[in-house]
Parts: structure tokens; C-alpha cells; sequence
């Protein structure tokens, strides 16, 4: 009787040539991320076309990408291991927010002097 094959470890992997590439992106504030084995050598390019065809979303060419967290163009190429990521636009400007939070619970109420001492000078101490 044959026995069987042991499952493909990592060095197995590299010497065929493949490499494990991860795809993350967000999708209605959920997290998604998928595994993927592509022929050394593949491109940005490359890796967002194949998740896109083994879950069924879509990935827009006008949507940014990067890996491990730095923007990338589409053509870089990838090693083993590298984590591809999908950007979304802002959709407040952050500055904006913070000017509008700031505004609602006031200059008093934040920072330095939300907590002082009685009769204490301006920040100093809690």
C-alpha cells in the first residue's frame, strides 16, 4: 500500500517556486483576508487579481494599494510572505474632525486643564 503524501510545508513551498501572499482589505468596516500561493516573481497586480477571482470581490484599479502598510504601485513585485493591502479614501478630513470635536466639548474640557487643583496655575498638576 502507498502511503501518502505529507502536507506541503513552507520549504516545500519555496522550492516549487510558489510564495504565500496575504490580501487584506476592509469591506463595510469589517476586516477581510485571504491566503494566497503565486508563482515567484508575481506582481501587485497580480495578487489583487487572483483574490479577486478566488472570493468574487472587485478591486477597483483606481483603489490604492501598498504592502505592509507602505503605498506601492501595481507593477512592484512581491516576495514571499509580503501582506498586500487595500486602501479606502478618508472620508472626514482628519484635521476637519478634530477642529469639530474640539468645538463641541469646548476648550475647558480636554487636555491639560480638564482635571486642576483649585487656585493651581494653568496645567499644572491634577
Amino acid at each position: 500500500m502507498a502511503e501518502a503524501a505529507p502536507a506541503a510545508t513552507a520549504p516545500a513551498v519555496a522550492a516549487a517556486g510558489l510564495m504565500q501572499i496575504e490580501v487584506v482589505w476592509a469591506e463595510n468596516g469589517e476586516p477581510h483576508s485571504v491566503q494566497l500561493r503565486l508563482p515567484a516573481g508575481a506582481s501587485l497586480a497580480q495578487a489583487l487579481a487572483a483574490a479577486s477571482a478566488q472570493t468574487g470581490q472587485v478591486f477597483a484599479d483606481t483603489q490604492e494599494a501598498g504592502i505592509w502598510g507602505r503605498l506601492r504601485s501595481r507593477s512592484q513585485l512581491l516576495a514571499d510572505g509580503d501582506r498586500v493591502e487595500l486602501y479606502q479614501p478618508l472620508k472626514v478630513d482628519p484635521k476637519k474632525a478634530r477642529r469639530e470635536r474640539f468645538a463641541k466639548q469646548g476648550a475647558r474640557g480636554t487636555g491639560l486643564f480638564a482635571r486642576r487643583r483649585p487656585q493651581s496655575k494653568a496645567g499644572y498638576g491634577a
